[in-house]
């Protein structure tokens, strides 16, 4: 199933595509966390949105947010996830954060709440008075069950779902901080969706392909399996130490291609359109305003 929020005629709601349609389940104020309902409530839920005999409307005529418009907890996100974008970053002046090229364990950092965005709406780059905004194309991994110390052989089975996600950043923030939270967490520099998949809508996750367009020009392409920390080492790192709950978001990293690994770097302005394009999770499309 694919799990949308949206606005129609003025008004927030959630539901599922159904085809060219958006099925209509809650409406109201309570939209905004209808996702998160039926994420913490599991199948049983997910069966019960599938089974509703509720109003269709042409997903055409709907403006989609944010699958998850406020996230329960930020965003935990992955750094230097793939080989040649390690290699990348390392080698791009850039880099504050460790002396290896490639990390011998998982690089984890956090997006405010405030950060989140949906399809379709700008992303303020103009908050970034510094200039080098950058785009980070990835998956992103919405944990379903509660999880604890769990080991690698279960971690799927945590697994509520997939999305898009855009992992906006300000390259000159990200250094002169020496972290990553004040580069990465400016308003509107997560734009997520354009849904939220169910896992068993997607399948095999390592066989999703990734592609990142700036103005029409591909500028990233990877098929997730390529990841130098899987989805369960993600999940049994994370969890040795603390609960992950039903809603987080793990945002998997970003392949080579970024602005960064152009010399001379190759920056956002206010007007390019950038695109993130996961197979079966859709195009996630922002503006730089």
């Amino acid at each position: 199933m694919k799990l949308i929020t949206f606005e129609y005629e003025g008004e927030t709601g959630a539901g599922f595509i159904d085809g060219d349609d958006a099925v209509l389940c809650v409406k109201g104020e309570a939209a905004q966390s209808a996702v998160l309902k039926v994420i913490a409530e599991g199948q049983t839920a997910v069966d019960a949105w599938g089974t509703m005999s509720a109003q269709r409307i042409p997903l055409a005529s709907v403006k989609l947010l944010s699958p998850i418009p406020e996230p329960r907890r930020d965003i935990f996100c992955v750094g230097k996830n793939y080989y040649a974008h390690a290699a990348e970053f390392h080698n791009s002046g850039f880099d504050s954060s460790a002396k290896e090229q490639v990390p011998s364990h998982p690089v984890v950092f956090t997006k405010p709440t405030t950060s989140v965005c949906g399809p379709n709406d700008i992303v303020k780059g103009s908050l970034d008075h510094t200039n080098t905004v950058d785009y980070e194309g990835e998956l992103g991994v919405v944990i379903g069950k509660r999880a604890f110390n769990v080991s690698k052989d279960d971690a799927y089975e945590h697994v509520f779902g997939y999305v898009v996600i855009n992992d906006v950043t300000s390259r000159e923030l990200q250094k002169v901080h020496n972290q990553w939270v004040i580069g990465k967490g400016i308003d509107t520099f997560c734009p997520m969706g354009p849904w939220l998949a169910t896992a068993d809508e997607v399948g095999d996750v390592t066989e999703l392909e990734l592609v990142t367009e700036i103005n029409g020009e591909e500028r990233q392409r990877v098929h997730i399996r390529d990841l130098i920390f899987d989805i369960p080492t993600l999940i049994e790192t994370m969890s040795r130490t603390m609960t992950l709950l039903p809603g987080d978001i793990i945002a998997t990293g970003t392949p080579v291609g970024v602005g960064i690994g152009f010399k001379p770097p190759k920056y956002l302005v206010e007007g390019d359109k950038m695109k993130v394009s996961i197979t079966g999770l859709g195009s996630l499309e922002n503006t730089i305003g």
